[in-house]
């Protein structure tokens, strides 16, 4: 049973209780309903968020990746409900709110909802420009990150990244991902990324967490296959670009020392670190890296989450940082992703691709 997988199981019960004990106050504001009923209703959910991933795990089918989508969905939809219900509870303190404009207070929920899951499933293209001192050449890399393939996202988001980087390929160098290309939830086929062969830049991938929780060895086998170039703690070099992939996992995985990483780094070169997570910048900068490519956050992917993710990750949420070493300016990216994890909605953030332009001042 793979990290995700056991993390369901495990919460299930949790999310019964908590269901229920919300149904339980949201239908009170109507009249109140039956304690059988509701237990009833609380078990379909539970069983609709859990036995789908049990099976998805091993094979994933389209009614299985159906009702994982639907979990994921209502997922959101509870957190939701829970903010909603939490901010009535305040208010009905002092004021009495009426049933009709309780009802039409609710009704927002699914409004956001029907924008949220548009918004997740639109890529948008951005540019960032990136300046150094000196640079013999101009380059322009399409950074990606947290593509999410599995259960709720599937084949469809690597051809949809695959059409995104065509069209891209006429202007960029190359393409790099910084892990969690998938999600953990589903098993992952020989052929899952083959999409992404007909891209004719190099696509670069490192390794983050969700890689890891089915089993990485399938997922740089389909890598391989696509002609995806593989950096698992391990370097690449393009023309002027020298580029490390360090891998991420919150489990035990073979690493590289410092001493290791700074020995890779080449002063007449722009160095570039892959490294899922945006953490440790201050370090890999003083290691010699001039950039450092992340994801990992998704931008905190929706409302009010993503208030949180600010407070999170160093202060490294999502966007382009910069900061000078003596003379050097180096620069630290953190995109928001393209695919969604366990919930297929983002409000507040965008599934992004990123063009980095690196140019001379």
């Amino acid at each position: 049973m793979s990290f995700r997988t056991r993390r369901v199981v495990l919460t299930a019960p949790f999310y019964l209780i908590f269901e229920y004990f919300l149904f339980k106050y949201l239908f009170s504001l109507y009249g109140g309903i039956s304690d059988l009923y509701l237990i009833i209703l609380v078990l379909i959910l539970t069983a609709i968020r859990t036995i789908p991933t049990l099976f998805e795990e091993k094979k994933s089918t389209k009614i299985g990746r159906f009702f994982s989508t639907l979990s994921g969905i209502w997922l959101w939809f509870l957190m939701m409900i829970f903010i909603y219900l939490v901010v009535i509870y305040i208010i009905e303190i002092f004021i009495k709110i009426p049933v009709n404009i309780l009802s039409i207070i609710l009704l927002t929920i699914p409004l956001i909802g029907i924008y949220a899951y548009y918004n997740a499933h639109k890529i948008v293209i951005k540019e960032k420009t990136l300046k150094f001192d000196i640079l013999e050449e101009e380059y322009n890399i399409a950074h990606l990150s947290d593509v999410h393939f599995g259960s709720v996202r599937h084949k469809q988001i690597i051809e949809d990244i695959r059409d995104k980087l065509m069209k891209l390929s006429n202007t960029c160098d190359m393409a790099i991902i910084s892990g969690d290309l998938a999600d953990g939830s589903s098993e992952v086929e020989e052929d899952d990324f083959i999409a992404l062969k007909d891209v004719p830049i190099p696509i670069i991938f490192t390794p983050g967490n969700h890689d890891y929780y089915i089993g990485i060895e399938n997922v740089i086998k389909a890598c391989k296959k696509a002609d995806i170039i593989v950096l698992d703690n391990s370097g690449w070099q393009y023309k002027n670009l020298n580029i490390f992939g360090l891998s991420f996992s919150f489990g035990e995985i073979e690493s590289v020392t410092p001493e290791q990483l700074k020995d890779f780094t080449q002063k007449n070169k722009i160095n570039i670190l892959n490294y899922h997570v945006p953490t440790k910048w201050e370090e890999f900068v003083k290691l010699g890296f001039d950039i450092q490519l992340s994801g990992h956050t998704h931008g905190g992917q929706f409302y009010p989450v993503k208030w949180l993710g600010n407070l999170m990750f160093e202060g490294h949420n999502m966007g382009l940082y910069h900061e000078k070493q003596g003379e050097k300016d180096k620069y630290l990216h953190v995109t928001t992703g393209i695919g969604s994890m366990d919930t297929p909605m983002r409000w507040g953030t965008n599934s992004e691709i990123v063009v980095l332009k690196l140019r001379s001042k």
